[in-house]
């Protein structure tokens, strides 16, 4: 008598990146959004080249992070507005990552942030993952998803309608709510930085901004805020280079000498006195 063995069934792998759903299917909920993220990354970033010199950190924006196997999948994910993960690639395998999967990366966040287009009731929801009646799964609340599985250091919510941040910071397995410093700001101390608002203009947008600050409480400035302040230290020392020729004149320097004291060339250093000859006579 011979006995057939069935063949063993494997289950399948868990999914990767490639194989989890990017979107949920929701719009974004307001324009505020995409030039808030902006900022944020956009005035980060020579921070984390100085923290990360290989390159080796990841943002989102709005991307799912996957804690859980669910069906549809897209429950079994939550999509911070803005969120930092140290020292795992940009890329996996040279692709870009269309979502965060927790269970082929074993690194939490060391922040996020949530932009709340409501009362923040959603990004305050606490309720922990349960069964119904049913006996389904019911999908647990956003705060209890931070703090109870993915346990981000740092989580940040920021009620735009009435411009108020609170931030929370995980101590001995739970959120304590954080109290801001003297200058009004809260202290990411693994990053040595401050997270503080701040009214301003960016994109055509005049309102408060969620702004990073370093140890010392100056603002770390955007691209176009560093070029902006550049410009303005440049033309400030033209004009104080012009304002210095007549005077080093008058105490007998000679062209040669006064061109070779500011680093400009001779001719550049005769035109300038000719032009303050002209406004004297004028």
């Amino acid at each position: 008598m011979t006995q057939s063995l069935e063949p063993n069934v494997l289950p399948p792998p868990f999914p990767d990146h490639t194989q989890l759903p990017e979107s949920d299917g929701e719009f974004a909920k307001n324009f505020q959004e995409h030039p808030q993220s902006l900022i944020l990354t956009d005035s980060l970033g020579p921070i984390l080249e100085r923290i990360h010199p290989d390159g080796q950190y990841a943002i989102g924006q709005d991307c799912g992070i996957y804690w859980r196997q669910t069906k549809p999948p897209e429950k079994g994910a939550e999509a911070p507005d803005w969120f930092y993960v140290p020292n795992v690639p940009p890329k996996i395998d040279g692709q870009i990552r269309r979502s965060y999967v927790i269970w082929h990366e074993f690194i939490a966040p060391m922040i996020a942030l949530e932009f709340a287009s409501g009362d923040g009731s959603e990004e305050r929801d606490a309720t922990p993952l349960s069964r119904s009646s049913q006996g389904e799964k019911t999908k647990p609340g956003k705060f209890w998803v931070y703090e109870q599985i993915l346990r981000i250091p740092y989580y940040g919510i920021f009620e735009i309608k009435t411009n108020h941040l609170e931030v929370y910071h995980f101590v001995n397995g739970s959120y304590r709510p954080m109290n801001p410093n003297q200058r009004n700001h809260y202290p990411i101390e693994p990053l040595g930085i401050e997270l503080g608002l701040l009214p301003g203009t960016y994109q055509n947008q005049t309102q408060i901004w969620l702004r990073w600050w370093d140890s010392e409480g100056n603002l770390l400035l955007t691209g176009s805020e560093r070029a902006e302040q550049e410009r303005q230290r440049a033309e400030q020392a033209e004009q104080a280079r012009r304002e210095a020729i007549p005077k080093l004149f008058a105490m007998g320097l000679t062209a040669n000498q006064i061109a070779e004291a500011l680093g400009l060339p001779i001719e550049q250093v005769n035109s300038l006195v000719q032009e303050s000859r002209n406004n004297t006579n004028s």
